[in-house]
């Protein structure tokens, strides 16, 4: 029989009997990692344990100490285990497909009765039933005709489609869990007794359709899995963490803004809400006043002609809002779209009048109100909208300035979040999507620039292949908030190809024209978005200069409502924003009432304060009082009210 040589992580090779599987070569190391043996990695993928190898080859073994090859396995095996449960327990169920997802999987089923909370306990405990039972896990690589009859005979209509959008040519796995099988790329686990059986949770039912098919309505089953119960325990905790601080939650006890079905995708603000908004847009304005940026406004609606000119049409015009308007004497509908971007409008703005290279670098600013088409199963609160507003700019400079312009904004932006409260954040490198616009020349010559220009700013990114804008390449800049999350947020890119797709200009120091670059950054991203990261990040506790209702001043008695409204005034006049209330409630009912709606101070005041001209503080998340006099406490909250750069 022919021999193949196999490489291990160590460098150390060895000689084995082509088609050899990495189960035999794990037992041929040792027992025990025979034993404890998950999968392998086989020139780089990812390889089940029973699939033979043919030739030369590097190759690792993967235990469940492995956490990302582990995790992939456990999550995929849940998902099967879980549906020969549900076909065990209802055997007319119809099964789908059910992928691994970031913490667990889902499944999606064909069922004739909903699922109820109540079967998922019952789901689980069957599931339980299977990996106890240590169940062998096969699998056999088939022809597609023998495939496609086998689930025509066992009336799995979804398994049929399944197999016909293989591509031809492509391997057609089947698996088997016990006598349960499936369509399968793998990897597996070798047998049902590997899953952790106190390591899952099913979580919910939801609605799902077949393919984007809104005839075939599907029931989808979602799970979360891990190696061990104490991982499980971790994210449970993560999950209820995540629960306390939604913005959504937040956003309705603290009376911030709220969402409705005639106006899907897009925020109605409340006034507190909008406290925010403005607090938040002034203090941008300040920066990039301070940055050298003009501030500029462009329309909403924009004729299709400037969209095609610019690439969007034919690049982007899925996410794009169309409208059609009726021109007085036209024999042609005028199509309009609503603008996702600004980036076309500040080109127009840039060649309004004759440019030169001494008006370079130019910084332009908008709060630019967009509108994109997201599908209404992503929209998420305020986090994910179809109408927001950009702190959004453009940068028209010279080649040679790119560099000075990367590293002066990288500055900037590190500026602001320090001020909003985030001291570190991580950069990504994204080059060429695979849909895009300009030559592979050009896209070289813009990547090399923003990765030479970044590293000399001292910043060494991380790289995400294939995630760039469809005009260049960019580099996101990425918060974590208090419990680990990652929000992208901030953006930079190099553009060479709308400049010349618009026919931008300068005028150099030879006379001459010449096309400048755009430098496309934003730092916030979108102010809803952005708020919605800072109501979760600090649970509704937020900054006092950024608080909506920074201040309330409560009576404990009636004779002393006229010293709260002198109190009010006098904050008011320092520069808080501070409310009485003077209702004839108990004060234990007003403090849980304004604690609830994230008020950061309240200060109580009954005889004795008015008699002292001092009051009783309290401070959010804070069991202890303070009594302090009242010309100490307006000084102080006045300093605490003022934004961070006007300190």
């Amino acid at each position: 029989m022919a021999q193949i040589s196999l490489t291990f992580p160590d460098g150390n090779a060895r000689d084995y009997d082509a088609g050899v599987t990495p189960a035999e070569v794990a037992a041929s190391i040792s027992k025990s990692l025979a034993k404890k043996a998950i999968s392998a990695t086989v020139n780089d993928a990812h390889w089940d344990l029973q699939w033979p190898i043919t030739e030369n080859a590097s190759i690792a073994l993967h235990t469940l100490q492995d956490e990302e090859q582990a995790l992939e396995l456990i999550r995929h095996d849940f998902a099967h285990i879980m549906a020969r449960a549900v076909q065990e327990i209802w055997p007319d169920t119809k099964v789908t497909i059910g992928p691994v997802t970031d913490h667990g999987w889902f499944y999606d089923f064909d069922r004739a009765e909903p699922f109820t909370p109540e079967d998922l306990g019952v789901i689980e405990k069957k599931m339980k039933d299977i990996i106890n039972a240590r169940d062998a896990v096969r699998t056999e690589i088939w022809e597609r005709d023998v495939a496609r009859k086998f689930y025509e005979d066992a009336g799995e209509p979804y398994k049929v489609d399944l197999v016909d959008r293989i591509p031809e040519g492509a391997p057609l796995r089947m698996y088997w869990h016990g006598e349960w099988q499936d369509l399968c790329r793998g990897p597996h686990l070798q047998h049902t007794g590997q899953l952790p059986g106190d390591a899952f949770k099913l979580m919910g039912v939801s609605g799902a359709h077949w393919f984007g098919d809104t005839s075939k309505n599907l029931q989808r089953i979602t799970g979360i899995g891990f190696r061990n119960r104490k991982e499980l325990q971790a994210h449970l905790n993560f999950l209820e963490e995540a629960a306390k601080r939604d913005h959504r939650r937040l956003g309705k006890d603290m009376d911030l803004f709220h969402l409705q079905p005639e106006a899907p995708g897009q925020v109605f603000w409340h006034p507190n809400g909008w406290t925010i908004y403005t607090m938040l847009q002034d203090y941008m304005r300040r920066a990039q006043k301070r940055g050298g940026y003009v501030e500029v406004n462009t329309p909403q609606v924009v004729d299709r002609k400037l969209w095609e000119a610019s690439g969007h049409w034919d690049k982007y015009q899925e996410n794009m809002f169309i409208v059609e308007v009726d021109e007085e004497h036209a024999r042609e509908k005028a199509i309009n779209a609503l603008k996702p971007m600004n980036c076309p409008c500040h080109v127009e703005i840039f060649k309004q009048g004759l440019k030169s290279y001494r008006d370079l670098p130019l910084r332009m600013a908008e709060f630019g109100s967009c509108a994109r088409y997201e599908p209404s199963g992503a929209l998420h609160g305020i986090m994910r909208v179809r109408g927001f507003t950009q702190d959004d700019a453009h940068i028209f400079s010279t080649e040679e300035q790119i560099g000075e312009e990367c590293a002066e904004f990288i500055r900037f932006l590190s500026a602001v979040y320090k001020d909003l409260g985030f001291e570190e954040f991580r950069v990504l490198f994204s080059d060429r999507p695979e849909k895009r616009a300009g030559s592979d020349e050009v896209w070289d010559k813009a990547e090399s620039a923003l990765l030479e220009a970044t590293r000399a700013a001292g910043v060494e990114p991380e790289m995400n292949p294939g995630e760039g804008a469809f005009y260049g390449p960019k580099l996101e800049f990425s918060l974590t908030d208090a419990i680990g999350r990652v929000w992208q947020c901030g953006t930079f890119q190099v553009d060479f190809v709308l400049p010349e797709r618009l026919d931008a200009h300068y005028i150099g120091p030879d006379g001459e024209k010449h096309r400048p670059v755009m430098l496309h950054r934003a730092c916030l991203g979108s102010f809803e978005r952005f708020i919605g990261i800072l109501v979760e990040e600090h649970s509704g506790k937020l900054p006092f200069w950024l608080a909506p209702r920074q201040v309330v001043v409560a009576s404990i008695t009636s004779e002393a409502d006229d010293y709260v409204r002198d109190v009010v005034a006098e904050l008011t006049a320092a520069g808080v924003r501070a409310e009485a209330d003077i209702r004839n409630e108990k004060i234990n009912y007003k403090v849980r009432e304004h604690s609830v709606g994230k008020v950061p101070v309240i200060l109580a005041v009954g005889h004795r304060e008015v008699e002292e001209r001092t009051v009783t503080v309290r401070r959010l998340g804070e069991k202890q009082t303070k009594v302090e006099a009242l010309s100490d406490v307006v000084t102080a909250l006045g300093q605490d009210a003022t934004p961070p750069d006007l300190r």
